[in-house]
């Protein structure tokens, strides 16, 4: 019997310790959509040590141009993706108030229209999956999932979003997030 489809849309998915080696090495991807065919996500904690406005030549503002730029994921690097969060967006696609986009030209109405809870994260390249993929990694033990907030998304110190979120989690995760990157090094 066939198991029932359950989206990990609006979930994060932390490095569940199996990763080693590879892209997705301690990394945390917010999973901004998830079908039976295909899984899209934006890993969360990794950047390219560039501000959006050295690699994209595109007139934008200077609130999105001096912006770090994120490594979305490993495919297609040359794309652009956003996430966007305010204080009440109706039709946010991926979790209330957080949404995602890759439109240079709604990326810059979005920054110039004033608002004081708007946040942005512009990212490069992204996460993705074919069918069943996605399925298949969680099953492996590969991932490991937890909710996603606005709060996780831009208020948390990317380079320490792997570990706090661990940690939080308690118990077996502590250890995990305590863990040498290098396993010889215990």
């Amino acid at each position: 019997m066939k198991s029932k489809f359950k989206s990990l849309q609006g979930k994060l998915l932390l490095d569940g310790g199996n990763l080693q080696g590879s892209f997705f090495t301690r990394t945390v991807v917010l999973i901004c959509q998830h079908s039976q065919e295909a899984a899209f996500g934006l890993v969360l904690n990794r950047s390219s040590n560039k501000q959006v406005g050295e690699l994209i030549i595109e007139e934008l503002p200077e609130l999105i141009r001096e912006q770090n730029l994120f490594l979305g994921g490993p495919v297609q690097p040359g794309i652009m993706s956003f996430l966007h969060t305010d204080s009440f967006m109706p039709d946010a696609n991926v979790i209330p108030n957080l949404s995602v986009g890759n439109s240079l030209e709604k990326l810059a109405d979005l920054s110039n229209s004033f608002a004081i809870e708007r946040k942005f994260r512009v990212f490069a390249g992204y996460a993705g999956w074919g069918p069943g993929q996605l399925d298949a990694e969680m099953k492996r033990k590969s991932w490991i999932a937890h909710p996603a907030s606005v709060e996780l998304v831009f208020n948390a110190e990317p380079e320490l979003l792997w570990r706090k979120i661990l940690l939080k989690k308690g118990g077996l995760f502590r250890l995990l997030a305590n863990a040498p990157e290098d396993l010889s090094w215990n």
